[in-house]
């Protein structure tokens, strides 16, 4: 499956036809176009113009759409779901250089004398049939223990935040190319003509938050209809969606309706396929002005459904508001639902800033898995919970147990994954006893990547895109489908 156009030679937004009728034809505007479009001159062949989204998979899915639960900012494996008693036990002893091996730091701990062992001050037990350990900060998430895989092999390159939540999101530490849910919705299109194919959520706890930017749902140079859709809480869930007093709808359709004859016109003229997807974006908002205030209003939700998220998912805007809201989304057809919930970035603090993040996302974390898994859905949707890097073993600064914080740390960190195939109950991967190096089953970014596509029933390999020469894909040069994890 390939793109068979290539939008970094359409630099004019021009094509032949718009070329020839725009210059006379000329020795010397030859000689102009053919500097300016070096493709100008070659055989007939396809169009520069955008073929938009492919839609169909290359092979049958067992996951139908993926709700992404991004905790932004790196929360510790150490307090979530690496258990290391001999860290305990070590406290306050010097981390074996033979364990860090000169590792990189960041600028905040590489001017450190001593790297002192550290600890978490929660405690941890084994939970459900597959004896998984999961800190005491997530008594819900516990409860979920045979239901949820916990990948404790996760690694990547990126040290600081910005090119590792990049790096998570788009398969590249640079910002410009496309986020994952554009892919899937270049791949795939949508299941649903009244909602966009790819929708994001944010939320923010007390803790240290680092941002977010529309570049991590950004389409890149996909199509611009395939970028994520930010929904906000509160009244206008979409800005500059619904119509201003005095425009009724049935004036808004005759006015799109001759906006949409203007814009034909003018891509017959220049073949600027971004044209087109202004008219498909003009009817989504359209149809959206009645899709979206519907599947946002959780007023029909029984009190059953209140009380396993929690009160807060009443709350707009809370993690558990988004939590609920990912549930209706994927229930109406929305393929790639992405949630952000800031505040995991504990360099102090640690132990109570945790705390209040855990209490944040704990119950409605679970309480998604249990709604779709009692719907019947939780087999064909594949949720993923985890940040964008894991912390250090060591104390940041001064050695203080009562009141420490974690350096960045991207050699081994955890997260989790349920239902869409993957095997339930499975603990995934190794890293040493001090918790600090992948010793079994390392698993990497583009490893991970290429197994959500393999679920959603596309080859990595072969979801490609042709742009300023080279063809990309989400998972680069690399990547490898785990198979261990596949139900």
């Amino acid at each position: 499956m390939e793109e068979n156009k290539d939008a970094s030679e359409n630099p004019l937004k021009s094509n032949r036809r718009h070329f020839f009728s725009q210059l006379s034809v000329g020795i010397g505007s030859l000689a102009l176009g053919s500097l300016l479009i070096p493709d100008l001159f070659k055989g007939s062949g396809p169009s520069l113009a955008s073929k938009g989204d492919l839609g169909v998979a290359h092979f049958a899915p067992k996951a139908k759409r993926i709700i992404y639960l991004f905790q932004a900012g790196a929360p510790s494996q150490l307090e979530t779901f690496d258990y290391k008693p001999i860290l305990r036990k070590r406290m306050g002893e010097d981390l074996p250089e033979s364990i860090r091996n000169g590792q990189r730091l960041t600028g905040m701990t590489a001017n450190q004398d001593k790297f002192p062992l550290m600890p978490p001050k929660i405690g941890f037990k084994k939970h459900g049939e597959s004896q998984t350990w999961i800190s005491d900060f997530f008594p819900h998430i516990a409860k979920i223990a045979d239901d949820i895989t916990v990948v404790r092999s996760m690694h990547t390159e990126a040290i600081n935040h910005d090119p590792a939540i990049t790096f998570f999101q788009t398969g590249s530490q640079i910002a410009g190319r496309p986020s994952m849910g554009s892919w899937l919705s270049y791949g795939l299109g949508s299941e649903n003509k009244n909602l966009p194919s790819f929708v994001v959520l944010t939320s923010r706890g007390k803790g240290n938050s680092q941002g977010l930017y529309s570049k991590l749902w950004s389409s890149g140079f996909l199509d611009s209809k395939h970028q994520g859709v930010l929904l906000r809480s509160g009244k206008d869930p979409v800005l500059y969606l619904n119509d201003p007093d005095g425009i009724s709808r049935s004036d808004k359709r005759h006015l799109l309706d001759h906006v949409a004859s203007l814009n034909k016109m003018h891509h017959v003229e220049t073949g600027d396929d971004e044209i087109e997807s202004r008219i498909a974006q003009y009817e989504m908002a359209y149809r959206m002005q009645m899709s979206v205030p519907d599947v946002m209003d959780i007023s029909k939700e029984p009190q059953s459904i209140i009380d396993l998220y929690g009160e807060d998912c009443q709350v707009p805007g809370t993690y558990a508001a988004n939590a609920l809201q990912a549930r209706r989304l994927a229930e109406n057809g929305v393929r790639f639902i992405q949630l952000y919930h800031q505040g995991w970035d504990q360099h102090g603090n640690l132990h109570n800033e945790m705390a209040g993040q855990a209490k944040d996302v704990d119950q409605a974390s679970a309480a998604l898995v249990l709604d779709l898994k009692q719907r019947g859905m939780l087999e064909d949707t594949l949720v993923v919970w985890g940040g964008e890097f894991g912390r250090g073993n060591y104390a940041q600064g001064k050695f203080d147990p009562e009141n420490y914080g974690r350096d960045h740390h991207p050699k081994a960190f955890s997260i989790w994954m349920a239902g869409g195939g993957i095997k339930p109950g499975l603990n995934y991967g190794q890293t040493d006893e001090f918790g600090y190096n992948v010793v079994e089953n390392p698993v990497h970014i583009n490893d991970f990547h290429a197994t959500l596509m393999h679920q959603m029933g596309l080859d990595h390999e072969k979801l490609t895109y042709k742009y300023q020469g080279r063809r990309f894909r989400l998972t680069d040069v690399a990547g490898n489908v785990i198979n261990d994890l596949l139900a």
